[in-house]
């Protein structure tokens, strides 16, 4: 067993032995290495004949077997290279996307600190047995599952597993989990679990199983089934007749088998595989990963959105939004823990006398406080808190309200005493030396435990206003701290002991703001027949608040929220008639999708925490977007039902009106082309080429628009390989074709033309019916 001895501070004076390395060594055999299995890996060859049990692959092989038959050997070698190209993205999609998720693994921490046979060392995390004494420290992240014997001032962030946004006080007793991150303070914790018994490794177990095929794929395979049958049915008709009017039985054999391979759409799997790689490509280049294909077209189904809160309707970052003293109030602006944006009463900028126990408020708020921030990295254009992300957010206002830097503030007055804050005493003070000679004391807190008579020396109405605010913006989901102070002249007891006697100056509101853009995407799911619903780990309250300010509930009671406890208690709740969910843990919002899905709809998960993979992968969908722009109106039309064929809803009309008219302009100009001597076969190729491409062009959305200029290009690259065709010498004679002329070419122009405008009156028809 691998382990480095290290030297590191003890929490208290009751450091305990841990066990011996031969212990531990004993408890590794026994229990196995801590790691959290990822999900079980596809092999290779399932992958490979998974994309092959694809009807329409199914319909192309069989098309390759039968040119092979007949001798049509460059027929086959092009179906065959279809059919590689299809199975190759397909496979190498679904490989890129697993590898994204098995990164599960590596929010394991590294490397851990441990304590044993009295001595502290560092040993792999994977190396962690259950009975070992983990060490821990600002910036650690927790190996295994472990119950506190040890905390001073302990802050955990566990948003990644519970959705509470957050960071959570910790004291001996307590436990942790595994992947939790320390944010401030230092404890000493017993392993309990390790593996997959611990947190992250319940959640990578609710990760297995099966997922069925997407709505695209069951359309799909429905438009295999059918033109399988439809081909076969006609090319028997077609054998059938030939011996009725007395052609030869091997004649027909191979004209049979002709018909088959034209009849074929060989081209249709490459070009949906490709339309759907290119959709994942613009996805990923957004932060989104696609694990199948096929998901990305499932978004015109989806009739339900499931998404998480933190860090997927909010910004994931705590931000001073409020600040109130007994002389006023203000609103801050700005996002994230960037020092940039202003100070405002009622829309209007501050006069200096009323910044002013603004700025004192605050400064006092940065003097009691162990967090910096981090400017923006390369690779990263946001700033980033270093501790506790509530004191980073306090830090921030402090710069947008004008105060000093944090560093000059500590130089000015520098800190002689502290009392961490712990989740007993719930406020934190801190003692500075001001230059002149004075003693500053500086607290902060919640504000039951700030607003009391033994703490400050205000009077009872004052005391009396603050608590109504402080009450007011805890109602609408705030974390609200009182900020006090005080100077003495002289003082050298410990800091908790100066907790009395204090002015207030005054409260803070912070919170996790909704996205800019979170109120208006739900609107728009709305409208397009979507049903969007909210699970979270957070407090219930504060879901609520966010809830209704991105329009999600009305403002009222609370009582619309349900949280997992409640859930618990009823087994029996229909969680298909909630709309807000809190204190959710992974196992109930996995219940939440398993039961709108058992109703039929098509649910779409969004979330970025370990908590929420189990959900987004029994989801139908996470994120999808359409391969050209979207309608104006495609988020006005309702979902399209997930049984719907996928030539349903007068797409088969339309699809046999545009085919007459390809057939139609086509068959024109080869008759034109053999009334005037040119050579018809050769002109039919190129008519019915031209033709198809016009049809392409005419049924795009927007005609002129600029963001898919792959659409156009492709089409002028078929022109130019047909024309290639007719007049390259070499193709000439692969292909039996002749050159056109410019009448030729006329002739194929014109039918591309009639196929453009049958296509664009057909395609404003029916936008217009429906």
């Amino acid at each position: 067993m691998t382990s480095r001895a290290i030297d590191t501070p003890s929490v208290g004076s009751s450091a305990p032995t841990g066990l011996t390395q031969a212990e531990a060594e004993r408890r590794l055999a026994r229990y196995g290495r801590n790691e959290v299995a990822p999900p079980r890996p596809t092999p290779f060859h399932r992958r490979v004949l998974a994309q092959l049990r694809d009807p329409l692959i199914m319909v192309l092989l069989g098309a390759a077997l039968l040119t092979i038959a007949i001798g049509d050997h460059p027929d086959a070698v092009v179906i065959g290279l279809v059919v590689v190209f299809n199975t190759t993205v397909g496979v190498t999609q679904e490989v890129r996307a697993d590898r994204a998720v098995a990164a599960l693994s590596a929010l394991s921490a590294p490397h851990s600190r441990v304590r044993r046979d009295g001595a502290a060392y560092e040993v792999a995390a994977a190396l962690v047995v259950p009975g070992d004494s983990l060490l821990l420290s600002e910036g650690d992240i927790v190996a295994a599952d472990a119950e506190l014997t040890e905390a001073s001032a302990l802050l955990m962030d566990e948003s990644m597993l519970s959705g509470e946004s957050e960071p959570l006080a910790k004291t001996a007793g307590d436990t942790v989990s595994a992947g939790t991150v320390v944010v401030r303070g230092r404890g000493v914790a017993t392993t309990v679990a390790t593996g997959t018994s611990s947190a992250l490794g319940r959640i990578a177990a609710l990760l297995d199983g099966d997922h069925g095929p997407t709505p695209l794929q069951r359309r799909l395979a429905s438009l295999g089934r059918v033109l399988a049958a439809a081909t076969l049915a006609l090319c028997v008709l077609f054998f059938a007749m030939g011996l009725v009017r007395g052609l030869g039985v091997s004649t027909m054999a191979v004209t049979a088998i002709s018909l088959a391979v034209a009849a074929v759409p060989e081209s249709l799997p490459a070009v949906v595989t490709l339309a759907l790689a290119l959709g994942a490509r613009r996805m990923a280049a957004r932060g989104a990963l696609v694990r199948r294909l096929p998901a990305v077209e499932t978004l015109g189904s989806v009739s339900v959105l499931a998404t998480d809160k933190t860090g997927t309707l909010t910004e994931g970052r705590m931000v001073v939004q409020h600040v109130w003293t007994p002389s006023g109030a203000a609103a801050v602006s700005g996002s994230g823990y960037d020092p940039h944006g202003t100070l405002t009463r009622s829309g209007r900028s501050l006069t200096p006398e009323q910044l002013r126990p603004l700025q004192e408020l605050l400064t006092t708020a940065a003097l009691c406080n162990d967090a910096s921030p981090e400017p923006p990295r390369s690779g990263h254009d946001v700033w980033a808190a270093v501790g506790d992300p509530m004191e980073a957010a306090l830090l921030a206002a402090a710069a947008k309200a004008g105060c000093p830097d944090p560093a000059e503030l500590h130089r000015a007055c520098p800190r002689i005493g502290e009392a961490p804050f712990d989740s007993s005493r719930k406020r934190m003070s801190t003692l500075h030396h001001l230059p002149d000679g004075n003693v500053l004391v500086c607290l902060k807190g919640a504000p039951e435990a700030v607003l009391a008579p033994t703490v400050l020396a205000e009077p009872s109405e004052v005391l009396g206003q603050a608590r109504r605010q402080a009450a007011e913006l805890a109602a609408h989901g705030f974390r609200v701290l009182a900020v006090a102070g005080a100077e003495r002249l002289h003082w050298s007891l410990p800091a908790a002991d100066a907790e009395h006697g204090l002015g207030l100056l005054g409260l803070i509101a912070i919170s996790d703001p909704p996205k800019a853009a979170a109120a208006g995407t739900l609107a728009a799911c709305r409208a397009a027949g979507i049903t969007p619903v909210m699970i979270t780990g957070d407090h219930p309250a504060t879901a609520h608040a966010i809830a209704v300010r991105i329009g999600l509930v009305e403002d009222g009671p609370a009582d619309a929220v349900v949280t997992g406890p409640e859930l618990a208690a009823k087994p029996d709740t229909d969680l298909t008639g909630v709309r807000v969910f809190a204190r959710t843990d992974p196992q109930q919002k996995l219940d939440i999708v398993h039961a709108w899905r058992a109703r039929g709809a098509v649910t779409a998960m969004t979330g970025d925490g370990v908590n929420d993979g189990p959900a987004l992968r029994q989801a139908d969908i996470g994120v999808a977007m359409g391969a050209e722009p979207a309608a104006p109106a495609a988020m006005r039309r309702p979902p399209r039902p997930p049984e719907q064929h996928i030539l349903a809803a007068g797409a088969w009309q339309r699809l046999l009106l545009l085919a007459s008219a390809v057939t139609a302009a086509s068959l024109l100009a080869a008759l034109a082309a053999r009334a005037t001597g040119l050579p018809w076969q050769s002109v039919l190729f190129l008519a019915l080429l031209g033709a198809q491409l016009g049809a392409a062009l005419g049924l795009r959305t927007r005609l002129l628009t600029r963001k898919n200029l792959f659409l156009p290009a492709s089409v002028a690259g078929s022109a130019l390989l047909a024309l290639a065709a007719l007049h390259v010498p070499a193709l000439q004679s692969l292909l039996e074709t002749e050159a056109v002329g410019r009448s030729g070419v006329g002739l194929a122009t014109a039918a591309a033309l009639a196929a453009f405008v049958t296509a664009r009156l057909l395609r404003g028809a029916f936008h217009r019916k429906a």
